[in-house]
């Protein structure tokens, strides 16, 4: 039997899709206010526990594999410590009764915790020292991270995997999504000036499941995609949503002043809007991983971000987002 946490998000959601595909036996882990949209007409067990409070070791007990790939995910400074308790806390917690009832963990991470690569000189699955931007989220991912390690020590059989941009179907919030949707409605769309790693979130679901089956203990893998500029990545939006390819760069003095407005309203309202200083300054850098471990040890097969996008835009329209 196969635990998911975080299935009502778009990864977990799709790793529950595909494992069902597979003809594996899966139970979605919810917390107490998840909806349940997400799973209709999935013939799955769901268990509703608290990941922070509730005793684990029994909820775990005879699985064979927990996939960790629930979170708060935000990228900004504010609230380090909400993200620690959404974040931290149950993944030490989950990462303890594991160990204790003797079923391998794979931690669903971010490569936002691994130190940044070029689109000619990609990182790996090296730690980060500290170097970018310091956000909430990716602080709390490391902290995470040494919680896990920390078990494995203890004799915890774990994987830990860092997927890059995910899109595609099944984003009901909607999450990264929200990008294609923006881009999509906009008159004229600003592209910022750094680069990223786009990834159908089908693809590294699959590389997630081969993590559970085969990965040796205490292994990593960056679960990636196609390295594109913002800009090329915008194009392949509109293109997909049949907009006219208005994509402009944004100039930097622009992006940066637009991330201290997010800080002020964030100061003003207690809420950190998603264009923040942290999250601009990050949009301004290349931001590329290799998957080449993954790729050799897994399987992995990464398809192109425009099929992604594609496919995340076709999700949008027959689901009333678009």
């Amino acid at each position: 039997m196969l635990i998911v946490t975080g299935a009502t998000g778009l990864l977990g959601n799709t790793l529950v899709r595909r494992a069902l595909q597979c003809g594996l036996e899966a139970t979605a882990l919810l917390r107490d206010r998840s909806a349940t949209r997400p799973l209709d007409g999935l013939s799955l067990r769901t268990i509703r526990a608290d990941l922070a409070a509730d005793a684990l070791e029994p909820l775990v007990a005879g699985a064979h594999c927990v996939i960790h790939a629930a979170a708060r995910v935000a990228i900004g400074r504010r609230d380090l410590d909400a993200f620690r308790v959404d974040n931290v806390v149950p993944t030490a917690r989950l990462a303890a009764a594991c160990r204790n009832a003797g079923v391998r963990l794979v931690f669903v991470s971010t490569v936002d915790t691994l130190a940044l690569g070029s689109r000619e000189v990609p990182g790996d699955e090296t730690r980060s020292e500290g170097g970018e931007p310091a956000t909430a989220y990716a602080t709390s991912k490391r902290e995470a991270e040494d919680a896990v390690l920390a078990e494995v020590a203890r004799g915890l059989d774990a994987v830990i995997v860092h997927p890059g941009f995910l899109l595609g179907p099944w984003d009901w919030k909607p999450s990264s999504g929200q990008l294609v949707l923006a881009v999509a409605r906009a008159p004229l769309a600003l592209a910022p000036a750094g680069s990223n790693d786009f990834c159908h979130a089908e693809d590294v679901a699959d590389g997630v499941l081969a993590a559970a089956r085969h990965a040796p203990a205490g292994s990593r893998y960056v679960l990636g995609g196609e390295a594109l500029t913002y800009v090329e990545a915008f194009r392949l939006i509109r293109r997909a949503a049949g907009r006219p390819s208005r994509v402009v760069p944004m100039p930097g003095w622009l992006l940066r002043g637009a991330g201290r407005i997010g800080d002020l309203i964030g100061a003003v309202s207690g809420r950190e809007p998603p264009l923040n200083s942290a999250s601009a300054a990050l949009a301004a850098l290349p931001h590329h991983f290799s998957s080449a471990r993954a790729i050799a040890e897994l399987g992995y097969r990464p398809r192109p971000a425009e099929l992604a996008i594609a496919d995340a835009w076709t999700w949008f329209v027959g689901h009333g987002y678009a």
